[in-house]
């Protein structure tokens, strides 16, 4: 044995007796020493916290052996319990923390029954008081991570902030009931294989979940048979519990207002956060939406946003140079884990703010390789184009691909100054044709493209930009419409098509539901035949230069592809609709030319 390893750990040994093992009476798991690449680490990984209703949540706690007093702790709280976290934990050590992961009631060696979501509002907020009462503790609680583990943070939070708990970090953060497993009121089949993924042993069901065929093979059966919604998991053949619960909610009702901060629920939120999401980043309607309503009820708030073109993980960790064929701008390629570390370091140790956040909203500027920064959301912009779907052709044509794969030339129609309240397009879905569908999609599933995919829908095109412009935002408008049902639902999206005639999409596509569209805690139907508003208002944030030359291409169309929840129109619960029962009249959308989109720009 080398005599300075032998030195560390008598030195370790010893303060392991001076310093206390870190445990409450329940809790006697005597930390054990490890050294690597000289490092030298104080590990307890099989902590059980006792819940006040009895539950007890498997903690990893990891500190440095160079510690000797009492430190702030930064908290990750998972569902995605991994035998290779220990890794996590060290790094969070080597930057001068006290490390704690901890994971979901039944993940790990918790005896307890694994439940997502439903519990963390009081088990995050016990483990974050734990941790507090620790002899390595100064009272001083961070927390961080993504999507799930995002929404662990907010969840903590809902009753009061823990006195302990000074920031937290949420990247891409889930908002159950909002965004995930419903979009604006329309399910989502990505995330059917999740629970089975999350809940199926206490680690990870990877190799389940990793079975793209199977999966994919589901969707199209599904799809091809016609059955209800809620029979995915007959299909299948392997119970999905979770699953079928979640859709016996399909309002943002009493279930999911539980999970999380709602309403005034944010107005006692006073601590520093910053969040970071992507203009690609299929969770990036929970963040905004934590943002927004956390602005919305403390004026005062303290919580910053960093946006880019990132995707769900690049928003995580490390934006990867190139996604899905775009190569993104050099500012926009920065390490947001370490962004993440700075903000910790700001919070608790005096170090300078990073220095990206220059205002509390920062968003990159695609194509003009700048980051942007404004005061609020709606300060991004300084005015607004305002565009009504117009059913007149606009001459303009472009290369278009079907769900077939065939290449076709198309032409749009227009995006009109002005609106016609009497003039509409429309359209015809067959849900009892399953030989074709309807997506909308930029070619190939690339950012930038020389083809669109409309499906059954309409596209419609701007007149040439004479000049540059930033585009800075969401957009936002109301569809009108007259259907011959009581409901439907359809998907917007946008892309810039450059002087080359290529397409780039601009974010991801918007989903929702007619009857939603007004109040997502009521139903709301429509009336066949009758012409009535659609508003669609929860839509992703962007950031691009606009080019002289350019247009903006907006698709519009109603849903009916083997991706998502197939609404038949009928007025039942979705969930329970069926081709056999309620398909065998066609929708039929009339989509009117007074329908508009508001889009806001920087000039």
């Amino acid at each position: 044995m080398k005599k300075s390893t032998f030195f560390s750990i008598c030195l370790l040994t010893i303060s392991i007796i001076i310093f206390g093992s870190c445990n409450s009476k329940e809790n006697q798991q005597v930390p054990r020493i490890v050294i690597e690449n000289d490092n030298s680490y104080l590990v307890q990984d099989s902590i059980l916290i006792p819940t006040k209703d009895g539950a007890k949540i498997h903690a990893i706690v990891v500190r440095s052996s160079k510690i000797s007093e009492p430190m702030a702790a930064i908290l990750f709280h998972s569902v995605y319990a991994r035998k290779t976290d220990i890794e996590r934990a060290k790094k969070i050590a080597d930057r001068g923390y006290i490390s704690v992961l901890s994971y979901t009631r039944g993940k790990g060696i918790s005896p307890d029954k694994i439940v997502p979501y439903e519990h963390e509002v009081t088990d995050v907020y016990e483990v974050i008081d734990w941790i507090s009462k620790q002899e390595w503790s100064n009272q001083e609680v961070g927390m961080y991570g993504g999507s799930y583990v995002g929404f662990t943070q907010w969840a903590s939070m809902k009753h009061k902030v823990h006195p302990a708990l000074k920031t937290i970090v949420p990247s891409v953060a889930a908002a159950p009931g909002i965004a995930e497993p419903m979009e604006n009121g329309v399910y989502q089949n990505f995330h059917y294989p999740w629970t089975h993924y999350v809940s199926n042993n206490k680690y990870l069901d990877t190799t389940l979940y990793n079975n793209g065929k199977r999966w994919g093979g589901l969707n199209m059966k599904w799809y091809e048979t016609g059955v209800a919604y809620k029979a995915m998991d007959s299909l299948d053949g392997l119970p999905n519990k979770k699953f079928n619960n979640e859709l016996l909610h399909p309002t943002y009702d009493d279930y999911w207002k539980s999970m999380m901060p709602y309403k005034e629920d944010f107005s006692h939120i006073d601590i520093p956060i910053l969040s970071t999401t992507g203009y690609y980043d299929g969770g990036q309607i929970g963040s905004l939406y934590y943002l927004k309503e956390h602005y919305k009820y403390n004026k005062n708030a303290e919580h910053y946003l960093v946006i880019g073109p990132y995707t769900h993980f690049g928003a995580q960790r490390v934006p990867d140079k190139k996604i899905y064929g775009y190569e993104i701008d050099p500012v926009a390629q920065i390490n947001i884990t370490n962004l993440i570390f700075d903000w910790f370091d700001y919070i608790f140790k005096g170090a300078q703010k990073p220095a990206l956040l220059k205002d509390k909203i920062n968003y990159q500027v695609m194509g003009a390789n700048i980051w942007g920064h404004a005061p609020a959301l709606d300060k991004v912009a300084n005015d607004t184009l305002t565009y009504y779907f117009s059913s007149v052709r606009s001459n303009v044509k472009f290369k278009s691909t079907y769900d077939t794969g065939n290449l076709g030339v198309n032409e749009h129609f227009t995006l009109s100054n002005k609106a016609s309240s009497n003039n509409f397009l429309e359209q015809k879905i067959d849900f009892s044709d399953r030989g074709k569908y309807t997506w909308n999609a930029s070619g190939g599933g690339n950012i930038v493209s020389e083809t669109i995919t409309i499906g059954e829908g309409f596209s419609f095109a701007t007149e040439v930009f004479k000049e540059d412009f930033e585009l800075n935002g969401s957009f936002h408008g109301a569809l009108q419409v007259a259907i011959n049902k009581k409901d439907f639902d359809c998907n917007i999206i946008w892309y810039e098509q450059t002087v080359d005639g290529k397409f780039h999409s601009l974010s991801l596509a918007f989903v929702g539901r007619a009857s939603l569209a007004k109040d997502n805690e009521k139903r709301q139907l429509l009336i066949p035949s009758q012409k009535t508003s659609f508003p669609f208002t929860n839509v992703r944030m962007t950031s691009k230069k606009i080019k002289k030359g350019s247009r903006i291409i907006v698709v519009i169309n109603g849903i009916k592809h083997p991706f998502s929840q197939i609404n038949y129109g009928s007025g039942k619960d979705v969930s329970e609709e069926t081709m056999g029962a309620d398909a065998k009249e066609s929708l039929q959308i009339k989509w009117f030319s007074d329908s508009f989109i508001k889009i806001p720009i920087k000039r």
